[in-house]
């Protein structure tokens, strides 16, 4: 029986992958081929390297050296940097000081609303109300677009059924179907058809890939064991529901899947989520994602980065694993020319399918900023779902509040 289950479920994913993959853009296809063509090594790692702007609060220090960075190359997007004027003038760095003029991709955490708070994502799981759960996703995406910022890390589908673990209220709960209706009604918030056809729509990032929300005793990063039958029937379902509905892009988990860190887990990230699934987006690592499965005992900064790339990684957080060992790595043949391609080609597609290369300053509307962000119409929507999201406990026979006697 167990056998049976999982070979429907490959046999399905398998058929929603070919579907997926086929459809090619070939002028998209011929662009880029034309850009890469132009572009050096170094260019070409540095798509992959997505360093944090200076706000950030916990982790890694500012960097001072990022707009040298930029004009040499060496940035593909940056994150935590919010405001259209601050996001301009770097984006100007980006497509007016740089050889190749690759314009940059922003991205920020906007998990439950952006400046408009709508409830946790706990709390819109319990209205069990899809509508309003994709609404209160395309209300954050106006808004955080008209602030400059066009790539949301949202939404969190991880799978717990461990009250102790800390990230419990940023998911949808334990039900695994309600957490792939959840994930679609999200993407669809977020990303609309996907065609990214005007400035209101910005591109998802599900996560974390995967079985985050399943570490032993509820502890944060840590190992994840179990039997396939139960990943594929109980967790993995709200990720692939992510990739149904077309989300631009998926970001790995700290976690260990059968003793492999997920960063560096070629069937999480190639076998599964590309060939089966059919996924054709990009994946970005958590923040610094990399240079954490130092202490999995994996190996040092260079072995970990060729293993992330090797085994689909295509963005790396903060780590900045990528620019400084991946060249070396090159020479020595831990990598090959065909992997750097290959993600350097995803980056740039998920930036031509936001239409970047026609307008690089696209999300940059500061019009738009004074007015579509927090307004009373936004605020009474979150007011509403709020209210939807309330459980009501009757207090009968006064229970409440506690007596000392009792």
């Amino acid at each position: 029986m167990k056998k049976l289950l999982t070979m429907l479920f490959c046999c399905a994913a398998i058929s929603v992958g070919a579907q997926q993959s086929n459809a090619r853009d070939v002028k998209m296809d011929r662009f880029i081929d034309d850009l890469m063509s132009k572009m050096t090594l170094e260019e070409k790692i540095g798509q992959l390297n997505l360093p944090g702007a200076g706000d950030i609060t916990t982790g890694q220090a500012k960097s001072s050296d990022i707009a040298t960075k930029i004009k040499q190359g060496q940035v593909g997007g940056l994150f935590n940097i919010k405001g259209v004027d601050k996001i301009r003038d770097v984006q100007r760095v980006a497509v007016e000081e740089s050889r190749m003029k690759i314009p940059m991709i922003f991205g920020m955490d906007v998990i439950h609303g952006y400046e408009t708070v709508f409830p946790i994502p706990l709390g819109l799981a319990a209205t069990w109300d899809m509508k309003a759960i994709e609404q209160s996703a395309r209300i954050a995406a106006i808004e955080a677009s008209a602030d400059g910022i066009f790539w949301t890390f949202s939404p969190m589908v991880d799978i717990s059924r461990d009250p102790r673990w800390g990230r419990v209220s940023e998911g949808s709960g334990e039900d695994p179907f309600l957490g792939g209706a959840i994930a679609k009604a999200m993407v669809r918030g977020y990303q609309g058809d996907n065609t990214y056809s005007d400035n209101t729509h910005i591109m998802a990032c599900v996560k974390h890939y995967a079985l985050y929300g399943a570490g032993e005793a509820g502890r944060d990063y840590n190992t994840v064991d179990m039997s396939r039958i139960r990943m594929m029937n109980e967790y993995m379902y709200p990720y692939k529901a992510a990739v149904e509905a077309g989300v631009g892009s998926v970001m790995a988990s700290f976690n260990e899947v059968d003793g492999v860190p997920a960063t560096a887990n070629k069937w999480l990230m190639t076998d599964v989520l590309r060939t089966q699934w059919g996924f054709n987006g990009f994946v970005v690592t958590d923040f610094t994602g990399i240079s954490e499965m130092i202490e999995h005992g994996i190996g040092d900064l260079q072995e970990v980065s060729a293993r992330a790339l090797k085994a689909g990684i295509d963005m790396d957080m903060v780590a900045e694993g990528f620019t400084g060992t991946i060249a070396k790595s090159l020479k020595e043949g831990k990598v090959s020319q065909a992997d750097i391609d290959q993600a350097c080609r995803r980056i740039l597609e998920a930036k031509y399918k936001l239409g970047l290369f026609k307008d690089p300053y696209k999300y940059m509307d500061s019009k738009r900023a004074k007015k579509e962000i927090y307004t009373d119409a936004n605020r009474a929507v979150a007011r509403k779902i709020a209210s939807e999201s309330f459980v009501l406990l009757k207090n009968e026979g006064n229970v409440l509040p506690l007596k000392k006697t009792r």
